[in-house]
């Protein structure tokens, strides 16, 4: 076939879930059928050096798009703008792209495309007015609504709950309706599946494949030693569920681990954490933020456990499997591990608590047994269930139905 894969913007980096899950499915879709892959690039920004060379389609067409920086003053500006004059979340309106729209519509009507997949419901507004016979799914990494819902719940401060509530709102209206343009959809999870068909009232859900992890890369595992006392968290710190965890963690539960396991260091692994995690590590020494890496596997195999402390979230969670894949036994809130399908107590630990979730820890940080069978467990469910050649031969199925 002749595939469009449609995406807010460049894979590279690979530096977050979304971007890792569609490299490796697009790397083993480029093996069967003839890919083009369409996204946005900001203007005045370079291509990462590793993207023009990646074999993960056989041709990429980039869209000029304008972004604003969050670091910029322009950008509360902007929030205020689309809290006030649009009908969108921000997420959406800032990745509705007209040069997209008449590219979408000019190509599709040539009818060199079998398939078009549309990444994450970010692009899908491009798609709104697109009249065309080419069969359309819509790939959902996520239940956006979700994630907003509970962000919102999560947070005390009234100013963050009542912005967040207005973007939940909105999403889930256009969730919705984005969701309807698609002859199908097909989510990461049950869950999310079960979601989209009983709120959204949706008769387009395909199903869910499950979320993969390329084991061969990982390899070797780490050795699970006696004393450990290394804690870690992987997760893009720029996204507002992972700040808020970490900051759950440090602030709720490391204080009863640290009682516990005096000698405990905590690692915060992953890009662009903002100025609130970074005063983290300044005061407490036992505390260390990475930042970007080039590579995380030097960083989890230092891990003696990885915490998943997520208290909202939608999806599923690379970076539970890629810890897994490492031989790091998780811990994680029941959210922290949604839509996994894995067993607390056989290839994870979980807990919803601060209290819990602390002694919990504490515990298995010393009981070298426990740690070593949950690593274990996981492994080996991971090599029956989560290769990526299977992930796509679900995907394509879904996509065939």
């Amino acid at each position: 076939m002749n595939i469009l894969w449609v995406k807010s913007g460049p894979l590279f980096p690979l530096d977050s879930g979304g971007k890792k899950r569609t490299h490796a499915m697009l790397e083993e879709i480029s093996k069967r059928h003839n890919v083009t892959y369409l996204a946005l690039l900001a203007e005045g920004g370079a291509l990462h050096p590793e993207e023009a060379g990646a074999t993960y389609a056989a041709e990429k067409v980039w869209l000029p798009w304008r972004e604003t920086p969050k670091s910029s003053w322009r950008f509360p500006c902007a929030l205020l703008r689309n809290f006030l004059f649009s009908r969108f979340p921000y997420a959406l309106d800032k990745y509705f792209s007209k040069p997209m729209v008449s590219w979408l519509g000019s190509n599709l009507a040539t009818g060199r495309f079998d398939l078009v997949v549309c990444d994450f419901l970010i692009p899908a507004p491009n798609f709104r007015r697109l009249r065309t016979g080419v069969p359309l799914i819509l790939f959902q990494h996520n239940m956006e609504a979700v994630i907003w819902k509970r962000l919102s719940e999560s947070y005390a401060n009234p100013i963050k709950r009542f912005y967040l509530k207005g973007q939940f709102r909105r999403f889930a209206r256009w969730e919705r309706q984005l969701s309807r343009l698609f002859d199908g959809v097909i989510t990461v999870s049950d869950e999310d599946s079960r979601y989209a068909r009983e709120q959204y009232r949706l008769d387009n859900v395909r199903g869910h494949v499950p979320t993969g992890v390329d084991i061969g890369f990982f390899a070797p595992r780490k050795e699970i030693l006696p004393g450990g006392g290394v804690i870690g968290f992987l997760g893009s710190m720029d996204w507002l569920a992972n700040i808020q965890a970490v900051e759950f963690f440090v602030r709720e539960i490391y204080p009863g681990i640290k009682r516990a396991v005096p000698e405990v260091r905590f690692t915060v692994i992953g890009r662009n954490p903002p100025k609130s995690i970074l005063e983290l590590a300044k005061g407490d020494a036992s505390i260390t933020v990475t930042g970007a890496v080039d590579d995380v596997r030097p960083y989890l195999k230092e891990c003696d456990l990885m915490v998943v402390p997520l208290l909202s979230g939608g999806g599923t969670r690379i970076k539970i499997l890629e810890a897994m894949a490492m031989g790091v036994p998780v811990v994680s809130t029941t959210i922290g591990a949604e839509g996994l399908e894995l067993e607390s107590g056989v290839h994870l630990a979980i807990a919803d608590h601060a209290g819990e979730f602390a002694e919990l820890t504490a515990s298995l940080l010393a009981d070298l047994g426990r740690r070593r069978a949950l690593a274990d467990a996981a492994y080996e469910r991971l090599l029956r269930k989560n290769g990526w050649k299977t992930v796509v031969d679900d995907f394509l199925h879904l996509c065939a139905k």
